[in-house]
């Protein structure tokens, strides 16, 4: 079977199975499945959390524990306070995990286990639960754990059962990495308060972080207190410093910890758990605990988070028509994971003073720029205001914008300087409230004009090539920066989306002869086009000619299998290795694509339409592309370019629910913060954006129909499906209607969202000629008038063959 055919099937397959479900849903809170991605990599974070709160508290596994828990193991450690989610880098945060245990076996402390490598306890499989705003799971020691939390603080309810109960409830000077250097932690032996810090790493940057914790319980008398040093444990003295050894490093280091033990808890078997972080110091972290849950009140405070995470759902609403339960599950599931991170440290900041807000994991915006910024721009533009208010904040005291961060540190730059995007995206769909564009525009202006000493973390390297020759140089040679000397392709084409970005920005601020530079500059990508380069595989000729290839500082050009680094050629050898690759997590093939502000330009470059549709499609078809990976995102939807938007929606099909779907696999690769659940639920709703433009492609929503409130002016915007049919049969275009009128364009711009209306798609089971004239194609910096011979009709001519 081929490699589409196989998908095609498991897609027929899983729709099959699916039930049917009611035409509406009633609340979108109910299908959310945070299990979603929990298994093989995908890294998703299933534990209680606010929208992009601080506190996320989940049980920890004993590997692949990037989001804390996971399926890929049936062994818990710890529940622990702080996480990120689909990271693709190291395990991340996971600090301080508390660990109880019903009794020290012969009641001797001793007895009890401490070190996490020894404490690990198995759960009973099918105890875990998981719904926004709360996390279970019953192990298999007689305890089971719930945990809820608000916005510094998480909240644990362990209930014992069994005989002989004297709980004992650990806490532990670790990190899910392992990362802890200089720690501290004390215990109070009247109250059982637990306070503590330590300086840890970040998972994907450099530097480190200092965390603070406060841990308090309820629910039972305090019986004895004491610390822990690795596997031994005594009830003096009631605090212990540590300093790194300099030895014993990741699992060997040193466990640290205190204990609180109780008598037997009340009838109900219960102990509360309330523990407060700061990046600040304890006092603080017990401060954030007693204001923001003072009563210990478990069920009042899930209560509180549920309500919260459906006031933010409710935003938007569905008509499913029929559509199965699975397919709303993934929808809504997306939904939710896309409202994870980035996560709001505002007053957490111990780096500077500001009255500004603060978020932290951006996880990394090489990653979320591409979708992750326009669903909240959509859903939650309050929040992304505070987001671009924090970007701009990053700069005005440290000098650059981010491109990745975590933990308060500088995390790698991968690629461009990817924050020019969100700015650019944000600038142009009315992201204004409080942000200082001036200095937005100072800060984009930096990053395509300042090389910083150390550009692996901030900007951009090679800039003196870029201004001079037009293009990254393999093996370039720059003196003026440090940074990993590869990727010189990816690099080149990025770079040059990020200056059609910033003049996108310096027109609309009415920069006028910046604008002329950098849109200019946006069109470098071409250099690095070797228009007579050839592609085989296995060693057969796939009939396309012209791929991005390396070049060197002479102007002569080197080689790159143009599939390398896809699934079909050494798919992971271009990570932030030192050498032997010159594209980023990618191949030449992928980044050919690339040319998201000009691609009237790419599509004449690559043939013309017809060209560039059959090499789009045998793209997808042969496995080259791996949509678990962001750049793949915007390559479903590139047919809109070539005058085709009905195949963007065949193939927005063949991948949802075939890669996407409700199994604890159910998202192709890891999920980056939500950058998977933000592609499929904005694929979903039929209106995928290109980052850094005010433009959606509009394709059939999943629904018969979807309505979107905006946050800024309290409009609705509606889209329906005319001919809708839950089996998907009728997933192409015939024509439609906005407010009334017809629209032949294939593209909306924002203003839709701002001002409310409705958009009619009428439905049919074939392609037709709607969308297909050059007029009615998505803006492009490169004119088409003329391209293929000055015949206009030609899209139509083409759709129709």
């Amino acid at each position: 079977m081929s490699f589409r055919g196989l998908f095609l099937s498991v897609l027929s397959a899983l729709l099959a199975q699916s039930t049917c479900a009611q035409n509406s849903s009633s609340s979108g809170y109910n299908f959310v499945d945070p299990f979603i991605g929990t298994k093989n990599g995908g890294h998703v974070f299933a534990g209680a959390t606010l929208p992009f709160g601080m506190a996320k508290a989940v049980a920890d596994v004993t590997n692949e524990n990037q989001g804390g828990f996971s399926f890929d193991s049936s062994t818990v450690s710890g529940f622990s306070h702080m996480h990120d989610s689909g990271t693709g880098g190291g395990a991340s945060l996971g600090n301080f995990p508390l660990f109880p245990q019903p009794n020290c076996p012969g009641d001797q402390i001793d007895n009890c286990k401490f070190p996490k490598a020894l404490r690990g306890t198995t759960f009973v499989n099918g105890s875990q639960e998981a719904r926004p705003g709360y996390f279970a799971i019953s192990l298999n020691n007689s305890i089971k754990a719930e945990m809820t939390v608000s916005n510094h603080t998480a909240l644990y309810r362990f209930t014992f059962s069994g005989d002989n109960l004297s709980p004992l409830i650990l806490a532990d000077l670790t990190d899910l990495s392992n990362s802890r250097g200089n720690g501290s932690v004390a215990v109070d032996n009247d109250s059982g308060r637990i306070i503590g810090n330590g300086t840890f790493n970040p998972s994907f940057g450099i530097g480190t972080y200092d965390l603070h914790f406060c841990a308090d319980f309820s629910g039972a008398k305090i019986r004895d207190t004491g610390v822990f040093v690795n596997n031994r444990a005594g009830t003096e003295p009631k605090s212990v410093n540590v300093v790194p050894d300099g030895v014993n490093t990741g699992t060997d280091i040193l466990p640290v910890g205190a204990w609180t033990q109780f008598n037997a808890p009340d009838s109900k078997g219960e102990i509360i758990a309330r523990v407060g972080v700061s990046f600040i110091s304890t006092d603080q972290a017990c401060s954030n605990a007693e204001k923001e849950i003072p009563d210990f009140d478990f069920d009042g405070t899930l209560a509180a988070a549920e309500k919260v995470w459906k006031e933010k759902l409710d935003v938007i609403s569905i008509n499913a028509g029929g559509v199965s339960d699975d397919i709303q599950t993934v929808f809504w599931s997306a939904i939710y994971r896309g409202m994870i991170s980035p996560q709001d440290y505002t007053g957490e900041n111990p780096l500077w003073e500001s009255d500004e807000p603060y978020y932290d994991s951006y996880y990394c915006i090489w990653d979320s720029f591409r979708s992750i910024h326009q669903l909240i721009t959509l859903l939650d533009p309050e929040s992304q205001t505070r987001m671009v208010r924090s970007l701009i904040d990053i700069y005005r005291h440290e000098g650059k914008l981010p491109d990745c961060r975590m933990s308060l540190c500088k995390g790698f730059t991968q690629g461009g300087s990817n924050a020019d995007i969100v700015l650019a995206d944000s600038y142009l769909k009315n992201i204004t409230e409080g942000v200082d564009w001036a200095t937005g525009y100072k800060a984009v202006i930096s990053d395509a004009e300042d090389e910083p000493p150390n550009w692996s973390v901030e900007g951009r390297g090679g800039l003196t090539s870029w201004k001079n020759l037009h293009y990254i140089p393999t093996d370039d040679y720059d003196p003026f920066g440090a940074g990993p000397f590869t990727r010189s392709i990816s690099r080149t084409v990025e770079y040059a989306y990020d200056d059609f970005c910033i003049a996108e920005i310096a027109k609309g601020l009415g920069h006028t002869a910046d604008y002329e530079k950098y849109t200019q500059r946006s069109k470098n990508w071409r250099n690095m086009f070797k228009k007579d380069q050839t592609s085989l595989l296995s060693g057969k000729d796939t009939g396309f000619t012209g791929f991005l290839q390396p070049k060197f500082l002479n102007g002569t050009w080197g080689f790159q299998d143009p599939a390398f680094c896809s699934p079909l050629l050494n798919f992971t050898s271009c990570f932030l290795n030192p050498e032997g690759h010159e594209t980023y997590e990618g191949s030449c093939w992928l980044y050919t694509f690339f040319a998201p502000g000009d691609m009237g330009e790419l599509v004449t470059t690559l043939g013309g339409p017809s060209t560039f549709t059959k090499r789009l499609q045998y793209f997808h078809d042969s496995g080259l592309l791996y949509i678990g990976d962001e750049q793949g995102f915007l390559m479903v939807f590139l047919y809109h370019y070539a005058g085709r938007p009905g195949l963007s929606s065949k193939q927005a099909h063949f991948y949802i629910p075939s890669q996407f779907n409700t199994s604890i696999t159910g998202i192709p690769g890891n999920d980056d913060s939500g950058a998977m659940g933000s592609f499929a639920s904005l694929t979903m709703m039929g209106i995928f954006p290109n980052p850094g433009q005010d433009v959606y492609f509009i394709t059939p929503p999943f629904f018969k129909e979807v309505s979107i409130r905006n946050g800024q002016t309290g409009k609705t915007a509606t889209i329906k499906n005319i001919n809708f049919d839950a089996a998907y049969e009728n997933i192409y275009i015939q024509s439609a209607k906005l407010n009334g009128k017809p629209y032949t364009k294939n593209w909306l711009s924002h203003d839709f969202f701002l001002s409310g209306g409705t958009l009619e798609l009428t439905l049919g089971k074939n392609e037709s000629s709607w969308g297909t004239k050059v007029q009615d194609l998505p803006p492009s910096l490169s004119s088409y008038g003329g391209s293929y011979g000055g015949d206009k009709r030609w899209m139509v001519d083409y759709a129709m063959q």
